[in-house]
Formats: C-alpha cells, sequence, structure tokens
C-alpha cells in the first residue's frame, strides 16, 4: 500500500484511511452499520480484526482496494530482492495489445507457435503450485508478449486458431491468479479478462471453463463476492450442459468452480448456498475417487475439506476449522497446503493456541517461505500471537518473534 508500512494491523490501517477521508468514528461506523464503540476497539486492536465480508464493505465506503486494509504481499526471492511486478503491468498494457490494425502484423514466421509454447506454460503452472511465485511474476512478461503473439498467429492460422487462443488463455490465467495471489487486484482483472477473452475465441468449453476461475479469483481479491459467485455459478450451469461428466478433467474444472463460487458465498456471508456448493463439490470429487491434479486444478476429496476449511473460517466457525484442521496435506500442491495452514494457524491463534498455531507457520515457511513470509493474515497472526504470548514472544531472542521480524509483522 502507498504510503503506509507492511507493520501496521489492519485496524490502524482502518484508522488511517478514516482519517484521510475526514470521517470521525461515529461517522464510520454508521456508514457500515456498526456502533462507535465496535469500530474504536477494531482500530486498536482490542477485539479481533472484522471478518472479511465487513472489510469490504468498509473498503468500499472508504473508497480504496480491498488489498489497502489488509495490506499487501511484497514477492521476494529468499536471498535477493526481485519485484518483477512493474514489467508484468507494462506486458499487460503494451498499447500493441490495443489494435492489430494500427500496429500492423508481426511477419507470420516469427510468430510463436502454439505447440511449442505450451509446455514452458505448463511449466510456469508448476511453479505456482509449488509456491515459487517470484520465479512465475519474472516469466510472465515474457509469456504475455509470447500470448500476444500467439493471438496474432490465431487471426491469421486457420489451423492453429484454436490450439493458439487456449494457449493465450493459459498465460493470462496463471498471470490473473498469480496477480490476485501477490495482491495486484487490478492487474489481477486485467488478465482475467485477457484469459476469458482467449477462451471464448478458443472455442473449447474445457479452456473457457478454466479460464472462469481466473475471473473469480480477480473478483474475490477485489472484495466483489457477490460478482464472484454469479461468475461461477454461470460458467458451472454453463459448463455442465456442455461436458461428458465422465471425463475427469471436465469433473475436476466444474468441481473446481464450484469450489470458488463456495468461498464466495461464504465472504458473502451465505452459509447455506456455500455449503450446498460444498456438497456438489463433494459429490463431484467422489466420483473423481481420488485428489487428481487435470489442468493445474489439484481437485479431490482433499481439496474440498481444504475449501470447506477456509468456508468456515470465513463464515466465523473457529471451532469447526480447530477441530478439523488437523488434516494430512504433504500429498497435495505447496500453494494449496501452505493456504491451509495459514487459515488453521488463524484459527488455533483466535482460541488462544499459540505453541501450536506457530508450529503450523513455521511448517508453512518451510515449505515455501514467498508464500508466507509476505503475507498480511501471515503478519496479521503472528502480531496476535505475540500479544498472547507477551513474556517469550516479544523478546527479540524468541523464535516467534525472529519469524515476525523476518515477515515484517514487527519493527
Amino acid at each position: 500500500m502507498h504510503g503506509l508500512g507492511d507493520h501496521l494491523t489492519i485496524g490502524e490501517r482502518i484508522a488511517f484511511h478514516r482519517r484521510r477521508r475526514g470521517y470521525t468514528q461515529q461517522v464510520l461506523a454508521g456508514l457500515v452499520g456498526r456502533s462507535t464503540d465496535w469500530l474504536a476497539k477494531a482500530e486498536s486492536g482490542r477485539r479481533k480484526p472484522p471478518r472479511i465480508d465487513m472489510l469490504a464493505e468498509l473498503a468500499r465506503v472508504l473508497r480504496v482496494p480491498l488489498g489497502d486494509l489488509l495490506g499487501k504481499p511484497v514477492l521476494m526471492e529468499d536471498e535477493r530482492q526481485q519485484d518483477d511486478v512493474p514489467a508484468v503491468r507494462d506486458a499487460l498494457m503494451s498499447p500493441r495489445r490495443l489494435s492489430r490494425l494500427l500496429f500492423g502484423p508481426e511477419a507470420e514466421s516469427q510468430l510463436p507457435s502454439p505447440n511449442a509454447v505450451a509446455p514452458r506454460v505448463e511449466a510456469a503452472w508448476d511453479d505456482y503450485q509449488a509456491g515459487r511465485l517470484g520465479k512465475v511474476i519474472a516469466a510472465l512478461p515474457g509469456l504475455l508478449q509470447t500470448a500476444h503473439g500467439l493471438e496474432d498467429r490465431a487471426v491469421r492460422s486457420s489451423p492453429e486458431r484454436m490450439a493458439s487462443w487456449a494457449v493465450s488463455a493459459r498465460v493470462h490465467h496463471l498471470a490473473a491468479t498469480t496477480l490476485a495471489k501477490a495482491g495486484e487486484s487490478d492487474l489481477s482483472w486485467l488478465a482475467a479478462e485477457g484469459a476469458m477473452r482467449a477462451a471464448d475465441e478458443s472455442g473449447n468449453p474445457l479452456v473457457l471453463a478454466s479460464a472462469a476461475r481466473s475471473g473469480t479469483h480477480a473478483l474475490l481479491a477485489n472484495g466483489r463476492y457477490d460478482d464472484a459467485l454469479e461468475l461461477a455459478m454461470t460458467a458451472s450451469g454453463w459448463l455442465s450442459s456442455r461436458i461428458e461428466e465422465s471425463d475427469p478433467a471436465a469433473l475436476s474444472l466444474l468441481g473446481m468452480i464450484h469450489l470458488r463460487a463456495a468461498i464466495a458465498a461464504a465472504r458473502h456471508q451465505d452459509r447455506s448456498t456455500a455449503m450446498s456448493l460444498l456438497g456438489h463439490a463433494a459429490a463431484l470429487a467422489d466420483r473423481l475417487g481420488a485428489d487428481e491434479n487435470h489442468w493445474h486444478t489439484g481437485f479431490g476429496p482433499t481439496n474440498v475439506m481444504l475449501h470447506r476449511l477456509s468456508a468456515e473460517l470465513d463464515l466465523d466457525n473457529v471451532t469447526y476449522v480447530v477441530e478439523h484442521g488437523d488434516i494430512d496435506v504433504d500429498h497435495v500442491a505447496a500453494e494449496r497446503s501452505v493456504s491451509h495452514r495459514i487459515d488453521y494457524a488463524r484459527a488455533l491463534c483466535l482460541t488462544g493456541r499459540v505453541d501450536y498455531a506457530f508450529m503450523q507457520l513455521r511448517s508453512a515457511e518451510s515449505t515455501s517461505p514467498q508464500l508466507v513470509r509476505n503475507n498480511p493474515r501471515v503478519r496479521d497472526t503472528l502480531r496476535e500471537l505475540i500479544k498472547q504470548a507477551p513474556v517469550t514472544g516479544s523478546t527479540p531472542s524468541s523464535e516467534l518473534f525472529v519469524m515476525a521480524q523476518r515477515c515484517r509483522a514487527v519493527q
């Protein structure tokens, strides 16, 4: 966030933007339907941070991106800072993308071939699932430029038209998902638009189903939960009538759309819809029979359970997450296992189980330092753990305090 440090809590960020807008606590509390006492305690950290749906409402009233209240992650390599997001922005906002007529075509012989590019794209997806986000961000500018070349080829080469659009959709989908994870919500939406447009042109229902996930990621990152739910529901309804559900890839994509829709519903505090969608996803996972990774979905019974736990946390059912969160995630992709450990640690922290919560965060950090050390939810959890263990946790030599320093939760 411009102008604010990573060490600020969510409450301090709310207070900063409230003052910036010239609102008193009484006025802002009234605008979001809460008491002045509730807002005062949220800003000062005397109560737990507001739920994600209330944070989205506060962001809307304060007219700031949701990420400005949550705190943006900043991707860094372990030993050297590496921030290639500006280069990704340049690739997404290149004026050449606006008009092929104005800028003229490249010679066809110079245009990339989808068969040659596809393995590079799938390798980048492997990096994403392994939690190597810095490597993905570094690869994206080149991949996005290549995708633009593929689209040029698509409008001229009939035999490779559909394949070119399909690979472009995969590139833009990867960009949207990665940028959402990096806290670049506006850029994520731009990439998702590119993914959906390319998927439309491909004429392949599975490509479109996969790309629709990028749209839900971007909308969730922007706090637009009802829009994310609408997109996911529309995509699942459209896909259901066009695919063969005995196809494991189709089952996986449809299942993941149900899971994204369930998270959107949970963040919108619509429990019945969230549980219904999770039930549909569980039925599809049962038909699939095992944890698979078609189209890099990681879909299967374990992923359904992980999304169930995440939804329950969004619905403030902390007890459920604590009672059911201790599950084996060593066999799932690092991106999913780390997300789960962060959720589980948050729930354990909220119930005062400091040692177990810290253990989950350390395990997540050992799996993927990049996904943990610059995650705003991790920073908030670490600050709360230090508050709960003021004697041992706040000493500079303690493991908890040292990790909080690594994650820039404390100065």
